[in-house]
């Protein structure tokens, strides 16, 4: 079943302005899950206010935008732009939106007997609510989900359940810590991120950053091992790193080349490189050829 049901299933919120949804089958065949049953967008009505003991699936949610509140396991959270959470059967929640500042959020729905699991292990089990460290993305893969589920072709639920699986996989990396939220902290990273994200072609060091970004380098150091999991020189060596790939890829440039292009020495940027993918710049060019 894929689509756009002329009735919405029992389990599906009605209070909603607007929508773009998909459902799948229920039980594919041969598929031991976690497989999608069905996902989609939805913009909250003013009276949204949903109160479950449970639901069918294994279920995570991603606010795009808008305000409102999640009570789950006698816990009330926040929900603003950049919150995943997850409830499934037996987890009872309640969510609603602020009417001024209505709910817009993405959905998708598991099941199978691997569902449970594959949230567990991507740190987002039933009942868990985090905020996420880089929210367009995030945003991103929700709407290639809904793209595969809509799309209706007869590979479409096999499609959407390896989109699920990655969509699990990025919240299970770029999750923050239970109750993070848009902190004055988080906010400062993220500005940080982007000028990185932006500009490392022309950084060399974590003090270069830091002065840029007009912050002590220890706090620096503490923003990205605490929202990214790794250093800012870690961080700003393996945009440079992915970057050389395409140059050594694309343009075919010889090694040198790439290495004078970021002002390092050819064997300090050899083993940045190896450090980052696995293989040597050669290597890398050679696996390419041979491909």
């Amino acid at each position: 079943m894929t689509g756009q049901p002329t009735s919405l299933p029992s389990f599906m919120s009605q209070q909603v302005a607007e929508a773009r949804r998909f459902y799948l089958s229920t039980s594919p065949k041969g598929n031991d899950g976690p497989y999608v049953v069905s996902g989609g967008w939805e913009r909250c009505a003013r009276d949204y206010k949903i109160r479950r003991s449970g639901f069918p699936y294994f279920t995570v949610e991603f606010v795009a935008g808008g305000r409102g509140t999640l009570n789950v396991g006698g816990q009330e959270h926040a929900l603003v732009r950049g919150t995943v959470f997850a409830y499934g059967p037996r987890i009872a929640h309640t969510i609603a939106t602020d009417p001024a500042h209505r709910l817009s959020k993405y959905f998708v729905n598991f099941s199978g007997r691997g569902a449970a699991a594959a949230m567990r292990d991507a740190g987002i089990a039933a009942g868990a609510c985090h905020a996420v460290a880089v929210v367009d993305e995030v945003q991103a893969a929700f709407e290639h989900l809904l793209t595969a589920g809509r799309r209706g072709t007869r590979t479409s639920a096999r499609v959407a359940a390896l989109q699920g699986q990655i969509l699990l996989l990025m919240v299970s990396e770029v999750r923050l810590p239970s109750g993070t939220h848009e902190t004055q902290a988080l906010i400062t990273f993220r500005k940080c991120q982007s000028f990185l994200e932006e500009n490392f072609t022309s950084l060399n060091t974590a003090e270069e950053i830091a002065a840029a970004c007009h912050i002590a380098p220890a706090y620096l150091s503490r923003l990205f091992r605490r929202f990214a999991g790794q250093p800012a020189y870690r961080f700003l060596m393996r945009l440079k790193m992915n970057h050389a790939a395409t140059l050594l890829e694309q343009q075919r440039l010889m090694v040198r080349e790439v290495a004078d292009a970021f002002a390092m020495d050819p064997f300090h940027f050899s083993r940045a490189f190896k450090r980052v993918h696995g293989l040597s710049p050669v290597a890398f060019l050679r696996s390419r050829d041979l491909g």
